[in-house]
């Protein structure tokens, strides 16, 4: 799928370390117009979170990128909500789509760099807001 390796310098998030976040943006690649399977397997992972309600109440958003221009950016968040539902995290949406295209190889733009700051900045905004409440 021409993905390149793992950057060993990236730290991995595990399910438990989701319950100490004050919000997650959740980031992965569409397949298919979804997530991808191992992002599927991350979320199958949270059983136990789901089942104490330690996931409840808290902020989230995605930012995904595919390969091709309408390759399925909006029906992977729509899919990718019910995870959110099912835990009772609150989806944060970031209000549009940018689109990736391409063969993967392609860098990010300052544009999207730019949209990927303001969207963190954003979270925090909302995260902050509901901190105080």
């Amino acid at each position: 799928m021409r993905a390149p390796p793992k950057d060993a310098g990236i730290p991995e998030i595990t399910a438990n370390e989701l319950v100490a976040a004050d919000g997650v943006l959740f980031g992965f690649p569409t397949r298919y117009g979804a997530m991808a399977a191992q992002m599927k397997a991350f979320f199958d992972s949270t059983g136990q979170l789901w089942r104490e309600q330690k996931l409840a109440g808290k902020p989230a958003g995605f930012f995904i990128s595919t390969g091709t221009q309408g390759g399925g950016q909006e029906t992977t968040a729509w899919t990718a909500i019910t995870q959110l539902a099912h835990h009772g995290m609150l989806f944060v949406p970031i209000g549009y789509t940018f689109v990736f295209a391409g063969d993967g190889t392609r860098e990010p733009s300052e544009t999207e760099l730019a949209l990927a700051e303001h969207q963190g900045k954003y979270m925090a905004t909302v995260v902050k807001r509901l901190a105080q409440a």
